[in-house]
């Protein structure tokens, strides 16, 4: 790996008096001067902060504090005792990702404080200040001789300074595949999605949103509130006070134990983070959560190689097959893991240029899965069933060059799980298995725990920690958020978190939106990698599903491939519905692995254009996306290679397509494009544009 660049000034102020009134105010700048932040105690000793954007206000006066279980809180009468600035540059290479170079450019501010009256007396507030928004974090010492605290509340506050538009899901502590709502800050209600007759697991206890949530304020400044380096803590939800336009941190918490976290000191929190752009686009261009995190702590991980795979995985949604392999303790006929299946479909990939296949139902336990209030032990993660030969499948894809993504359904019984993660990685080590899709579908055993707080936290980084002693990638599905952890552990590869593909074969509600997309691409997608699971041909599901339809495009269904990111991007739908589809050669070509990322139009919720150049081959390609209004738009190729001459060929919406009443007119055609092209594009309702630029030697 490329050796690091980096440049630090560090500058120190020592500061011997205490600060008491509110006329003491420690402000600090981004690098370029445009974000401000500013902390100050109030006149009762209160800790604040506000940021500014091109000297406007964009949080006001916000307070910090805690609640602790038998201590006294974390509220007023502190003093100022040390403020340490300093400065920090520096350029770091991903593994895999978005982009090559990351560029970590920041001020930083360390403010400690002290009350010399209350048990936990000195803490400090760690700030990170970049040009596209700020990080920061409560950070606590060893002291009192105390081993350890029990967190009842974080109450952290971000005191908006205005009625901004807002897409959100609910502050759910089970889960996050809801359909994103857009309403003013004043007219958020997580109270009216608790009831959802799709999902396996939903509690949502008060009125507060999931993170990231974004926002734009009237005059057009684009705000995500999210968290970063989520580390043995509880993931944060922001509940809303609409008469005050204001949220506060809402962690989620254990009914079991009854309390948010509980912490040996020193502790530091995940970091609060505020992204700040003038446009949207601006958003997924940022690196703010990934920066916020620690160096790559595992080194080289060159045995994990991004790819494109094929799974046994849709058929079982659509209702082709199943997941088990008995009905009443007879085989019923319709297992779709099977060695033969598995065959075919390496055999399709082999030939289609898609290095992995994922094979969901091949170990034994998927007939008490799921509706059973006991699941522990229900899952064995190395017993095949008798019609699927593990080992032979493993040989057969090494021989056609594609490796098999082992899965592993844990029903969410993670202490079922942790009993056999040595076995069953140590066997995908022997197998050559690299990556895995691990799924927490149910309601968490033990009772009481949720799938978002300290405990399962916890959990989820355990497996991420096992599966890199046996050079295994984690893609985690129910997983806990994504808060930029794959800088440090790059076997994070990519996971769920959002309302997913499948929702389109099963859900009773219509599926997915045209919206949906475009608005996750500036939501759900700035936390991190998406695995989506594209690529559907067969839009309308006949004959398995009549009642329900992908509601998109095919040409959209090809230029998700580029819009919406993750190292690991599956062909979703059935052999048969790709076999002789000249479109799927899109598939084939379109790269997992980015040297740049170029966001080049966009807004939230309607529509989006990126473009992405292949770390290998230099090649490019670009996907752009639209909700149910069709639109025109430019694209202006001035961002390709000026040595590289490109065979393009575009994929598009053909001229009466429509998501719903024409979804698979698609038109494929060749053009010639260089970097001084600008070439005017148009997008069907639910429809897309996907362009693959193939660099000529």
């Amino acid at each position: 790996m490329k050796n690091r660049i980096v440049i630090v000034f560090i500058s120190f102020v020592l500061i011997s008096c205490s600060y008491s009134t509110s006329k003491d105010i420690i402000k600090t700048q981004s690098p370029s001067k445009n974000i401000e932040v500013s902390f100050q105690l109030l006149n009762d000793g209160t800790p604040t902060y506000s940021v500014k954007f091109n000297k406007n206000s964009i949080i006001d006066t916000s307070k910090l504090g805690f609640d602790f279980k038998g201590l006294s809180s974390i509220k007023n009468n502190f003093t100022i005792v040390d403020v340490q600035n300093s400065s920090f540059s520096e350029s770091w290479e991903m593994p895999w990702g978005e982009t090559k170079e990351v560029e970590n450019n920041y001020n930083e501010i360390i403010v400690t404080l002290q009350n010399a009256e209350i048990e936990i007396s000195e803490f400090q507030i760690h700030f990170k200040i970049y040009d596209d928004g700020i990080g920061f974090r409560y950070e606590f010492p060893k002291q009192n001789d105390f081993d350890s605290i029990i967190i009842l509340d974080e109450n952290t506050e971000i005191n908006l300074t205005g009625n901004h538009t807002c897409w959100w899901i609910p502050g759910d502590w089970d889960i996050y595949e809801h359909l994103y709502s857009k309403t003013n800050f004043v007219n958020i209600d997580a109270l009216s999605k608790a009831n959802h007759g799709s999902l396996a697991q939903t509690y949502i206890p008060e009125n507060a949103v999931n993170t990231p949530v974004t926002m734009r304020t009237s005059d057009g400044v684009h705000l995500s509130f999210h968290e970063a380096n989520l580390t043995n803590y509880p993931g944060m939800t922001l509940k809303i006070d609409k008469d005050n336009l204001l949220m506060s941190s809402e962690l989620v918490g254990s009914d079991r134990l009854g309390y948010k976290a509980k912490l040996k000191l020193p502790f530091n929190t995940p970091w609060r983070t505020i992204q700040i752009a003038n446009k949207a686009t601006e958003l997924i261009d940022s690196k703010l959560i990934v920066n916020l995190n620690e160096p790559n702590k595992l080194g080289d991980i060159s045995w994990f190689k991004p790819t494109k795979y094929m799974g046994i995985w849709w058929e079982m949604h659509v209702g082709k097959s199943q997941w088990s392999y008995t009905n009443n303790g007879k085989p019923h006929g319709m297992h779709g893991a099977t060695t033969e299946n598995a065959k075919a479909f390496i055999d399709f990939a082999s030939e289609n240029e898609i290095g992995g296949l994922l094979v969901e139902g091949w170990n034994t336990g998927w007939e008490h899965w799921i509706g059973f209030e006991e699941r522990e032990g229900v899952f064995d993660f190395i017993t095949s069933y008798p019609d699927y030969d593990l080992e032979e499948v493993v040989r057969y894809g090494r021989e056609k060059g594609v490796e098999i993504i082992m899965h592993h359904e844990t029903s969410a019984a993670p202490r079922t799980y942790e009993q056999q993660l040595d076995t069953a990685y140590a066997l995908m080590k022997r197998l050559g298995i690299h990556s895995v899709k691990t799924g927490y579908v149910g309601k968490i055993i033990p009772k009481g725990e949720y799938h978002h707080g300290q405990w399962m936290v916890n959990h989820y980084r355990k497996v991420l920690e096992t599966a890199a002693k046996y050079e295994v990638a984690i893609n985690a599905h129910e997983p806990i958020k994504a808060t930029g952890i794959r800088r440090t552990y790059p076997n994070a590869i990519s996971r769920e978190g959002l309302r997913g593909q499948e929702f389109n074969a099963w859900a009773s509600d219509g599926g997915n939106p045209p919206n949906h997309l475009p608005t996750v691409a500036f939501t759900r997608m700035l936390a991190g990698p998406i695995d989506f699971t594209p690529g559907v041909f067969n839009i309308k599901l006949k004959p398995y599903k009549d009642e329900n339809q992908i509601n998109t495009t095919l040409a959209q269904q090809l230029a998700l491939y580029v819009v919406i990111y993750s190292p690991i991007q599956m062909a979703c739908d059935l052999i048969e519905n790709y076999e002789n589809q000249p479109a799927f050669q899109f598939i084939s070509d379109v790269g997992v692995d980015w040297e740049k990322s170029i966001t080049l139009n966009g807004e939230v919720g309607e529509f989006v254009t990126i473009a992405r150049k292949e770390k290998t081959s230099g090649n490019w390609f670009v996907g752009s996306i639209t909700n149910e209004d069709p639109r025109n738009i430019t694209i202006d190729f001035s961002f390709l290679d000026s040595d590289k001459k490109y065979k393009t060929t575009i994929y598009q919406d053909g001229k009466n397509a429509h998501w719903d009443n024409n979804p698979t007119d698609i038109e494929i055609r060749k053009m010639k494009i260089t970097k001084n092209s600008k070439v005017d594009f148009h997008l069907a309702a639910g429809g897309g544009l996907a362009i693959s630029l193939i660099a000529i030697e």
